[in-house]
């Protein structure tokens, strides 16, 4: 098989938020890798750290109070993080070649121009196309993603359509304008599970006709079985466990994640059977432990794992299988926490 054209490829990004309480480390020493027609999936729970990694590559995190302190974002060759986050080659990047649909579509979208004037706007800025070219180029655009009365509904607004319809705008400005990778940071949540499989299966849809990549951003692990390639799993700023999508499911690693995989609630349980929690919660980012920052949850936790440096990622599997953890739970560690 031929080598995997890497698309983007992100070193040691490291976001920090500087407020009145202190630094707090969104994102502290964070790499990971998408390749040209794979779906990466970045996972974990809220406040870990997803959403702001994918920010700080698009340079999109808001200065005061955020900073990014260091690493790199290797986009075809050139390092983003060295652009100046309003400039014109930046602006080029964002949205032209790299689109991000966000959570929730009404944050992105102005609510009092129409959709037409926004889309046709954001066409014809990266097509270099005239106004009338970007609004035919539209109207294809929101046929394309199964809008219907394209025409009609590009002179709509987006209070007049519903959270489905909106997030199938987004995407639509990802076609329109051949955006080589897509960014969905929890592209389902608040969709009903139609309109979610409908979203999910657009956006395959890209991957597999036209070889753009994608990377979404999700706690929803059901979400990540069905579709994603690989997966990243995220807590407290770092990445704890990375793999194949079918090594992390049916052999984790990293305690945390297996804690994530035991909260899913399962069809063929017993309908009296108690989910398993993960006891506690995640640490204060401007307050982390000095060892293992999940050591205070881990019940299969050790007396040094609070005191050890933080651990690097080590292989223990293949293909490429990487977990941050000390202790090797599947030979001989055993929980020692009772919650």
């Amino acid at each position: 098989m031929p080598e995997p054209v890497r698309v983007l490829d992100v070193r040691d990004l490291r976001t920090s938020f500087f407020t009145s309480q202190g630094e707090f480390k969104a994102v502290d020493g964070v790499s990971y890798h998408v390749d040209r027609g794979e779906i990466v999936a970045i996972a974990g729970e809220s406040g870990c750290g997803k959403s702001v990694t994918q920010m700080s590559v698009l340079q999109l995190v808001p200065s005061p109070p955020g900073r990014i302190l260091g690493g790199s974002a290797m986009f075809e060759g050139r390092n983003l993080l060295a652009l100046e986050p309003r400039s014109k080659a930046m602006r080029q990047v964002l949205g032209g070649e790299i689109a991000m649909i966000f959570q929730e579509p009404m944050t992105s979208l102005n609510p009092v121009l129409t959709i037409g004037r926004q889309l046709s706007e954001v066409i014809a800025l990266h097509a270099k196309i005239s106004r009338r070219q970007a609004w035919s180029r539209g109207v294809a655009a929101l046929e394309a993603v199964g809008i219907p009365d394209a025409e009609q509904r590009m002179r709509s607004y987006p209070f007049e359509m519903s959270g489905g319809m909106r997030q199938r705008v987004m995407i639509a400005t990802a076609v329109a304008c051949d955006a080589k990778l897509i960014v969905a940071d929890e592209p389902t949540t608040a969709l009903d599970v139609t309109t979610q499989a409908q979203v999910m299966e657009l956006l395959l849809d890209l991957v597999k006709k036209d070889g753009k990549s994608l990377v979404i951003i999700t706690h929803n692990l059901g979400l990540i079985s069905r579709y994603a390639h690989r997966v990243y799993v995220m807590y407290a700023g770092n990445i704890i466990e990375s793999g194949t999508t079918e090594a992390l499911l049916t052999g984790a690693k990293h305690p945390y994640t297996r804690g994530l995989l035991n909260a899913i609630p399962r069809l063929e349980a017993d309908t009296d059977t108690d989910l398993v929690p993960i006891v506690g919660a995640p640490p204060s980012l401007n307050d982390r432990p000095s060892g293992c920052a999940f050591e205070p949850r881990c019940p299969f936790a050790q007396p040094d794992c609070r005191t050890r440096p933080f651990p690097e990622m080590r292989l223990v599997g293949q293909p490429n299988h990487y977990a941050a953890c000390h202790l090797d739970i599947d030979a001989g560690a055993s929980p020692v926490r009772v919650s």
